[in-house]
């Protein structure tokens, strides 16, 4: 999980404490005409239009959260996150940002941007540190390798433009996946933003292998 990632969720879960404190009589109402426990969290998330954990939070707290203090302290928490979370999304835009999609690699079509990343990386595209061999034999092996579902090999996307590429490798039990972002298109958020789309992509091509994120060898956001 990123640090925007905690970051949110962690505001997530202080909105629901403090919206819960503010309507802490609504709340006790729905706990209490609930049969268990489960149907009172999903009632506290319809209440106080939250997630399930930020009422998993909120069915979780101790009495000694229910005074003043704990509330200022609970509110100070949030504008506290809601200024990280600005801060992030100033600098990096694109990290939250829905515009970025993936599509699978398509071989020679996509060599352009594969090029790029082979030349700046100068190692084989698999992941295995081993020097790069002459492009079209990369791009031959990485075919070979997805094609027998070993690989799945994604193109990022930002409308037209190819910004970088996400590359999942079946290994020992494992996907290794990593994360190239085009020099052009760093510093955005792009990196965060592919993260979080791979996540479903490779649960789909490899459903419950682990995912094991390892670092690029250049800054990908």
């Amino acid at each position: 999980m990123t640090d925007q990632d905690q970051t949110a969720a962690r505001r997530e879960i202080a909105d629901a404490l403090l919206s819960a404190l503010n309507r802490r009589h609504e709340v006790l109402d729905v706990i209490v005409e609930a049969d268990d426990r489960p149907s009172a969290v999903a009632a506290i998330a319809s209440l106080l239009n939250t997630s399930r954990r930020g009422s998993e939070a909120v069915m979780g707290m101790a009495f000694d959260q229910l005074t003043k203090d704990s509330r200022r302290k609970i509110a100070a928490e949030l504008d506290d996150l809601n200024s990280q979370l600005t801060f992030m999304l100033n600098e990096r835009p694109a990290s939250s940002d829905d515009s970025l999609t993936l599509r699978p690699f398509a071989g020679e079509p996509d060599q352009d941007i594969f090029a790029v990343r082979l030349e700046e990386m100068g190692a084989a595209g698999d992941g295995s540190g081993n020097p790069a061999k002459p492009l079209d034999d990369e791009i031959r092996a990485a075919r070979r390798r997805i094609d027998q579902e070993d690989a799945a090999w994604f193109v990022a996307m930002v409308e037209a433009d190819k910004v970088g590429m996400v590359f999942g490798e079946l290994d020992r039990g494992e996907v290794n996946v990593r994360i190239w972002i085009h020099p052009e298109h760093r510093k955005k958020g792009y990196g965060t933003a592919a993260l979080r789309r791979s996540r479903s992509e490779m649960a789909a091509c490899f459903p419950a292998v682990p995912m094991v994120v390892r670092a690029p060898g250049a800054n990908p956001e």
